[in-house]
């Protein structure tokens, strides 16, 4: 993407004003409105999703197909592809990938094949542990990464950023260190997919627009658990009848992180420079004086949009984004997402790890603190076992607190924190570890205190 030039308001016509406003409002439409579809709240782009998975008919045998090719050519990436291959700047970027991602590759391709064809020990696929990840998580990731591909730079390319971003910068910047048009990153995950949010996170980030703390803290701080997921886990805890005090539990301990964790290692200590590479971005986001912030941000959505010259541009960067989602993210979900699980359901690791809160729960006066402490950690490996583990308890104080807890944490390894690693932001496993960790001990007195209130 190439440096803006400013385009004044006062010279642009109709079609300037047409070019910004209707893509951006179409992006809008698909990714940010919650809408009612069969009874469930959902936004367009995972509606359709689900449609393109159904008509896809055997959308797990196309994942593990997929997979397993990936790994093979990631192999071939390390041992030595042929010449034609190695000179494609493309293959070289999806498969040149080291030697450890190349074998968690292979691992990936390992238990999608073992699921899909029920073969070896029944824990590995039965439909709580590889099952799960390959017919639900991984195939679900399959359509809606094709479709984010495709429909993203709606959002990205036509000047919605740029207008956003303006309006407010003068809160996001002062509040959470972030640029105004983070909050379309933030709405994304919240109404849309958290693992969109991240993606769409990187995309700005090797395009020039957040720096690597920027990207940083928006991806584990604003690339919130979607609206439809946080309904899933409180229906499932037989608390439906709380969803508004858990929607406004859930805001306050987030927006109390959101200020916290920016100004804290590790996020603190990462530094402020731009990705390597990445083109130089007209990023000031502030209004001259005696400009409006309306007028300003207008100013720049419209300069924005002149850029994009032609529907060949942005299909030939949809198609590279798709590849990069589905070759770097499915098999390393599959992997490390069918290991979290295994390691939760048949292994005493999470009850141990979830120890040291105990005493804490109890300080907090949480009934049945026993029973809530495996909880506080498991989330760690996927978002939906809290609710899985607090199913069980009696309290419904304590089942409250383990939702909000769950929501809140916005790191695990099934998914996010995956793409995460997966992306170019930069934050390695013990990064990932530590935010957790510290979203969990923070937002842990300010959901019990509330919890204290309502029941």
């Amino acid at each position: 993407m190439s440096t803006q030039t400013q385009t004044q308001p006062n010279t642009a016509g109709f079609m300037d004003y047409a070019k910004f406003i209707l893509p951006s409002l179409l992006g809008i439409l698909l990714f940010l409105v919650p809408m009612q579809f069969d009874g469930e709240p959902t936004v367009l782009i995972a509606w359709f999703a689900g449609l393109l998975q159904n008509a896809l008919g055997d959308a797990p045998l196309f994942a593990m197909i997929l997979i397993n090719l990936f790994a093979v050519l990631s192999v071939l990436g390390q041992l030595g592809a042929p010449p034609t291959l190695l000179r494609t700047e493309l293959y070289r970027e999806l498969f040149s990938a080291g030697m450890f991602w190349t074998l968690v590759r292979c691992v990936g391709a390992v238990f999608a094949t073992m699921v899909y064809f029920q073969w070896g020990p029944e824990l590995l696929w039965n439909e709580n542990t590889g099952g799960l990840m390959l017919n639900n998580l991984v195939s679900l990731l399959l359509v809606i990464f094709l479709l984010a591909a495709i429909f993203l730079p709606l959002l990205l390319m036509f000047g919605l950023l740029e207008f956003v971003g303006a309006l407010f910068t003068r809160l996001f910047r002062p509040l959470f260190k972030l640029p105004g048009r983070s909050a379309v990153d933030c709405m994304t995950s919240w109404v849309g997919d958290a693992t969109i949010g991240v993606v769409l996170t990187n995309l700005q980030y090797e395009n020039g627009h957040y720096t690597k703390r920027e990207a940083a803290i928006i991806a584990t701080t604003f690339s919130l658990v979607s609206v439809t997921f946080s309904i899933v886990v409180i229906t499932y805890l037989n608390l439906a009848h709380m969803i508004g005090p858990f929607f406004l539990t859930v805001l306050v301990a987030g927006l109390t992180l959101a200020v916290i964790m920016p100004r804290i290692p590790p996020l603190s200590r990462i530094g402020d420079e731009y990705y390597e590479g990445a083109p130089t971005i007209d990023n000031e986001e502030i209004p001259p004086k005696g400009k409006s912030v309306w007028s300003y941000g207008l100013e720049r959505a419209l300069a924005q949009s002149q850029t994009v010259t032609g529907p060949g541009v942005i299909l030939k960067q949809s198609a590279r984004n798709v590849l990069e989602m589905w070759v770097g993210i499915m098999p390393v979900v599959m992997a490390f997402g069918t290991l979290a699980i295994l390691l939760a359901e048949y292994t005493p690791l999470f009850r141990y790890l979830g120890l040291p809160f105990q005493p804490i729960l109890s300080l907090l006066q949480v009934p049945e603190a026993a029973a809530a402490a495996p909880a506080m950690v498991v989330g760690f490996a996927d978002m939906f076992l809290p609710a899985v583990l607090g199913s069980g308890i009696e309290n419904e104080m304590t089942r409250f607190i383990i939702a909000c807890i769950s929501v809140t944490q916005l790191i695990f390894m099934s998914e996010v924190g995956t793409v995460i690693l997966r992306s170019k932001i930069p934050l390695n496993f013990l990064n990932l570890v530590a935010i957790f960790l510290l979203r969990t001990l923070i937002s842990l007195p300010i959901v019990v205190g509330i919890a204290h209130l309502l029941f």
